[in-house]
């Protein structure tokens, strides 16, 4: 489904590459996770396969669809939820999602019973005629994610999509991405979350400095490393234990 060579970017006045020759393939209806530290380029990575940014070289697909030819219907078929809230606080969930809906070519009935049958599921009909300004963080959360699913992409890109939230809204949407998996969309994941992405990636690739460290399925990778006895352990152990702070 994804199909990325020597894909690289640097930013204007950097010394050193956020993404640096990765290649990656990531097949049709995975979830696939990108773990890496602090700068490690995941946000950049994801920016530029959802054609937010240009990369520096290199190219990738998604879908058969090249980024630099097909920009228009890679759009089309990618859904993208950031890490920071993409809604507007002072209109209500409905009206959030009325605007992201319209913005991908839905309207009428469709696009209002689309938008009530998921805030039905993720446990926010009640509150769809609320300010999102008066939701608490995992209620902005599930708004936010519903925002890029309305379209019914099949990849679909998810930037620490549980940051910051509470358990039960953690749950409402692991839950639900993996019915979204299940009904054949492709998911790539990232998170800080090293727990959650053992048991909800099929496959992982730990990067760092712009490079893929080490990559396969989480069970694999915690065999690989004899000592490890999760997937944290074996973060660690590819990454080091050093502070990653940086502005």
């Amino acid at each position: 489904m994804i199909e990325i060579n020597e894909l690289s970017k640097k930013y204007k006045g950097a010394d050193t590459f956020s993404v640096n020759n990765l290649n990656l393939t990531i097949q049709d209806k995975e979830i696939f996770g990108i773990l890496g530290p602090n700068g490690a380029g995941k946000t950049t990575l994801i920016s530029m396969l959802s054609s937010l940014l240009k990369p520096t070289s290199g190219s990738f697909t998604i879908d058969g669809l090249n980024y630099q030819n097909n920009t228009t219907e890679l759009k089309q078929i990618i859904g993208i939820v950031p890490q920071e809230y993409a809604l507007y606080p002072s209109l209500t969930a409905f009206e959030n999602l009325r605007y992201f809906g319209c913005m991908y070519g839905l309207k009428g009935s469709n696009l209002k019973n689309k938008i009530n049958e998921h805030l039905e599921i993720l446990g926010l009909r009640q509150f769809a005629d609320k300010k999102i300004k008066t939701f608490s963080g995992g209620m902005k959360r599930r708004i936010n994610l519903i925002a890029g699913i309305l379209h019914n992409p099949k990849v679909l890109f998810l930037d620490e999509p549980t940051v910051g939230v509470d358990v039960q809204s953690k749950n409402a949407i692991i839950d639900y991405l993996k019915k979204l998996n299940a009904e054949g969309t492709t998911i790539l994941y990232t998170s800080h979350h090293l727990n959650e992405a053992e048991f909800f990636c099929t496959r992982i690739a730990i990067i760092d400095l712009g490079n893929i460290i080490c990559k396969g399925e989480p069970s694999e990778l915690i065999n690989e490393h004899g000592s490890a006895k999760n997937l944290e352990e074996v973060f660690l152990t590819t990454t080091g234990k050093a502070l990653r702070d940086y502005a």
